[in-house]
């Protein structure tokens, strides 16, 4: 007996050393093979008790077999005590009803379940529940991912991905960058031929800055044309000189080369017309122009004015980048927008603006409002994630734009020393202000370069 204790005790040591070692070093088998298994089990018994301490359970008529207690009682006169008979009948009665769930399909960092909705159930439903949800099955967070017809997908996450984010911005696809990672642990890809024009927002600190420099190290590879505003005195965008086929650092500045980049679009749309072709990706290889896309620092800048005398260059100003807004999608012109604030206070071309850049990134900001222009009119619920950023995270910002749906990302963190070198490893592909419009007849906005040395 003691010998067979001391086996049972030792296999069962043995077993718990080889579970910790496998998930020590190899977690991604371990989560599949033994951690994902038990979690589902836990689930599915648990579901019944969860949705019901969350408020998705609905009262349904089943019939049921049911124990009545029937009283019998003995002559009164002898004071006989009374005895209760059990029958059983079958009756309705009132029972409580979960959703129905999907399969568990496991993902790296957690697993995605379809749950049929009850009869007057909504969407809205399960992301009030998220969060209990979440704390019921001890998961980092349960987001409702996917709405179908009576269909909601929840995606359940073990851990955050977003603690530490390691990847490198440089893809193998034109106009595509790889700013960091989404919530759900994939990556974090902009596209611009996808999503082409893009608002960043984000308060001094949270990141934004960061982001644009993974932008620029990501596109200076390829063979594409960078242009930059930068009201500030150039102090943002000068150090990537190497790289900009044009830079503006003050108003005028701004007027002629918006001036110049509506030019070059009525000269591709005219183009295009000639040609027969809707966009400049229809084009033969030889005739397509270079893709550009416009770096603007800080779009504040661009609408205040400090007296009337610059109204009509703020006026200018926003006509012409609201057209390019409009017209650059099918003429390869792409628009990353970025600002510490953004209010309607700025003017109605501000708003204007603002609905012509489908792609929104909110870091932390400073004030509702901005958080309002930036994902208001998405969804609210992304409103209150990019509200709830805390200042000790920089670079997690809320992205919507890419799939129609919202999620908390994180860009890598990408050094203003890294960005700068990026920008002089690949200063032989920057096109010049003059071949970019086929014409010199604008004047070059193009920075002096330093030493690429």
């Amino acid at each position: 007996m003691y010998d067979t204790l001391i086996v049972v005790v030792g296999g069962l040591v043995a077993a718990a050393a080889g579970l910790w070692a496998w998930r020590r070093w190899h977690p991604a088998s371990f989560w599949y093979g033994v951690a994902f298994p038990a979690r589902a089990v836990l689930v599915y018994l648990t579901w019944r008790h969860v949705a019901a301490g969350c408020g998705l359970t609905r009262r349904r008529r089943r019939w049921r077999w049911t124990l009545d207690a029937v009283p019998v009682v003995g002559p009164a006169a002898r004071g006989a005590a009374t005895v209760v008979e059990q029958k059983r009948r079958m009756r309705r009665v009132d029972v409580e009803r979960a959703p129905r769930l999907g399969v568990l399909r496991p993902t790296a960092l957690g697993w995605r379940l379809r749950v049929r909705l009850h009869d007057g159930q909504v969407p809205a439903d399960y992301e009030r529940a998220a969060e209990g949800i979440a704390h019921a099955w001890r998961v980092h967070s349960v987001r409702v991912v996917d709405v179908r017809p009576g269909v909601v997908t929840l995606w359940a996450t073990m851990r955050d991905p977003l603690t530490d984010v390691t990847v490198s911005p440089v893809t193998d696809r034109l106009l595509t960058v790889r700013p960091g990672k989404l919530e759900n642990g994939a990556d974090w890809v902009i596209d611009l031929r996808t999503v082409p024009h893009w608002l960043i927002a984000g308060a001094t600190q949270s990141g934004k800055s960061n982001l644009a420099n993974a932008i620029i190290k990501g596109l200076a590879p390829q063979p594409v044309a960078l242009v930059g505003f930068d009201l500030k005195g150039g102090v943002e965008f000068t150090p990537y000189a190497p790289r900009l086929s044009a830079l503006a650092t003050t108003r005028s500045e701004c007027v002629e080369l918006l001036g110049g980049l509506v030019a070059e679009l009525e000269a591709r749309m005219a183009l295009c017309r000639k040609h027969g072709a809707r966009n400049v990706w229809t084009l033969p290889g030889e005739l397509r122009p270079v893709p550009v896309v416009v770096l603007v620092d800080e779009v504040a800048e661009l609408f205040l004015m400090a007296d009337k005398s610059e109204k009509d260059e703020v006026a200018k100003t926003s006509t012409a980048l609201l057209r390019v807004a409009q017209l650059g999608r099918a003429f390869a012109v792409h628009l990353v927008v970025c600002g510490q604030r953004i209010g309607s206070d700025l003017g109605p071309g501000v708003t204007a603006l603002r609905a012509q850049l489908s792609g929104r990134v909110c870091h932390r900001v400073n004030d509702p409002e901005t958080a309002s222009m930036t994902l208001g009119d998405m969804d609210p619920a992304a409103l209150e994630a990019a509200r709830g950023i805390p200042a000790e995270t920089p670079g997690v910002c809320v992205v919507a734009g890419q799939d129609g749906s919202w999620h908390r990302a994180r860009s890598v963190y990408v050094s203003e020393t890294d960005a700068e070198q990026a920008a002089r490893d690949h200063a032989h592909l920057t096109p010049s202000w003059a071949e970019v419009t086929g014409s010199s007849s604008v004047t070059d906005l193009r920075p002096d370069m330093p030493d690429a040395a």
